[in-house]
């Protein structure tokens, strides 16, 4: 799923290579199985709830509603690239790598958006009777 995000312009070996060029500079910047890290850097950035846009008589509510894991990984494999592609550098493998490595540290980007999206659902929880 990871390779198929990364994906542009229907080059997956690109795709392929870029993943495992940034697993390998975790490796050597971590020392540790780069696997582990990205498992910690995905569950790190996965939403548990995130805010709809619902209309009611004319008025439009973002109201917090609680996401499928399946729907909040892809979420959180959508942030993590996102993140990594806006950091400033020279190639893609290796600002995914660093973005990878600052998720799994709790930093960075990617995990400052999550965080933006549970505190707009913690502040709109009024709405939530509009789910």
């Amino acid at each position: 799923m990871l390779v198929n995000r990364i994906l542009k312009h229907g080059k997956k070996s690109l795709a392929y290579r870029i993943l495992y060029r940034a697993m390998r500079k975790i490796q050597r910047k971590t020392e540790e199985n780069p696997l582990v890290v990205l498992r910690q850097a995905i569950r790190g950035v996965t939403p548990k709830v995130t805010v709809k846009a619902r209309r009611k008589s004319g008025s439009t509510y973002q109201v917090p509603i609680k996401i499928r894991s399946t729907k909040a990984k892809v979420l959180a494999i959508r942030w993590l690239l996102g993140a990594s592609r806006k950091r400033p550098g020279r190639n893609m493998d290796l600002k995914l790598s660093y973005e990878l490595i600052n998720a799994a540290k709790k930093q960075g980007n990617a995990i400052r958006k999550k965080e933006e999206t549970h505190k707009m659902a913690e502040a709109n929880r009024a709405f939530a009777h509009y789910r």
